[in-house]
């Protein structure tokens, strides 16, 4: 049977396997910071693993507090490392709160010379980081319900095992040990945390895979310059649509967008393709928008009361022109045109109310642009006028 202190060095050896994995899979795709702030939280808990495996042979109060406090700091860190991973925001305050909390909390007692209390504080410390992690998980759970579930419950249960070491000591009450403690508790702790290693690891790559196959999903439907959807998701998402009487589409388009590149570049081009852009995402009511290409965009508005989408794209017309752009010392406006198509009472197709849509805008273009045009279609009769 394994002893104890060949259990903790097992524990060590799979920290580092776990550490080098990350760091690895962190080096592959380094926009995960998450990965890089759990490799350092990891690389603490190896140094605070050989430490307590080197005290439990040679025991010292400089040694036990020196494990405590790199163990407490990894856990810290790694449970920042998991509230970084939901929010995307810095671990840095999170990481140095629970630190310097933890800290206190449990090398006061070892300092005076009772360090069964100090064990007693350490675990719970860390399983209350340990349940903290746990929820961080548990409450991303929607990026990849299956890994960040299963991760969470291996954080929770690791947790429970630095309970029951607590509890044990607690009720023994060895409040003074000058050893490293000997019971069935601290043999189910090391036992747990391996085999939670070893889990973690498996479905933080799983994570880390969902991760990047979600990132190529978006990239592959999103405009890069606009952050809009681009073509193909438009279609995608609305190519097997019914479009009612109470659904329309619209179309954009910049006017004499040739003019203002060859004037003043393809720069500031692009800069009045994401004006536009912004004014479609800050406009209520739409469904989608998206890019079509060029200087052309499309919305949909999915229920839409009669007039709405008129009214919705005269704003977006008028405040576009209205808005004031620069090139350098130059100030000029540019204006936009739109077409405007509506569903049948029986449903039409996506392409349909698209070209609908399309030979709105070319009559707005017609009549001297800057202007929105609205198709008015009777299915039966197959008759098209423009208002």
């Amino acid at each position: 049977m394994l002893d104890y202190r060949t259990l903790l060095i097992s524990l060590g050896v799979s920290t580092l396997c776990l550490l080098v994995t990350l760091f690895a899979t962190w080096l592959g795709r380094r926009g995960d910071g998450f990965l890089l702030t759990w490799v350092v939280g990891l690389a603490w808990l190896v140094v605070a693993i050989f430490g307590y495996s080197y005290y439990t042979e040679y025991p010292s109060n400089f040694i036990l507090g020196i494990s405590f406090a790199t163990m407490l700091v990894g856990f810290a860190i790694i449970y920042a490392a998991a509230f970084q991973f939901r929010t995307d925001r810095s671990p840095v305050r999170r990481a140095g709160v629970a630190s310097l909390l933890s800290l206190v909390l449990t090398l006061s007692p070892i300092a005076i010379g009772y360090d069964g209390i100090g064990f007693v504080l350490l675990n719970l410390s860390c399983a209350v980081m340990l349940f903290g992690t746990a929820l961080e998980y548990l409450r991303g759970r929607q990026e990849a319900p299956g890994a960040l579930v299963g991760m969470a419950v291996l954080y929770a249960l690791t947790g429970l095992s630095f309970v029951l070491c607590a509890v044990v000591i607690a009720a023994d009450g060895q409040w003074v040990l000058g050893q490293a403690p000997e019971n069935f508790a601290e043999a189910i702790n090391t036992a747990v945390s391996i085999a939670g290693m070893t889990g973690v690891g498996a479905m933080s790559l799983m994570v880390h895979q969902a991760r990047i196959t979600a990132r190529h999903r978006r990239e592959a439907i999103t405009d890069a310059l606009t952050g809009l959807y681009n073509r193909r998701a438009l279609f995608e998402l609305h190519q097997r649509d019914l479009f009612t009487d109470e659904m329309a589409v619209i179309v954009f388009d910049i006017d004499r967008f040739k003019a203002v590149n060859d004037q003043y570049g393809h720069a500031v081009g692009d800069e009045v393709i994401r004006c536009l852009a912004e004014d479609l995402k800050d406009a209520v009511g739409l469904s989608t928008a998206a890019r079509l290409g060029g200087e052309e965009f499309a919305a949909v508005l999915r229920s839409a009361a009669p007039g709405y989408a008129e009214w919705l794209a005269e704003r977006i017309r008028r405040n576009f022109a209205e808005r004031e752009l620069s090139a350098g010392d130059a100030r000029f406006r540019v204006t936009v045109s739109a077409g405007i198509a509506y569903g049948f009472t029986e449903g039409r197709d996506f392409d349909g109310i698209l070209n609908a849509a399309d030979a709105a805008l070319y009559e707005a273009k017609r009549n001297g642009r800057n202007r929105v045009h609205r198709v008015v279609e009777h299915a039966l009769e197959g008759s098209r006028t423009t208002a």
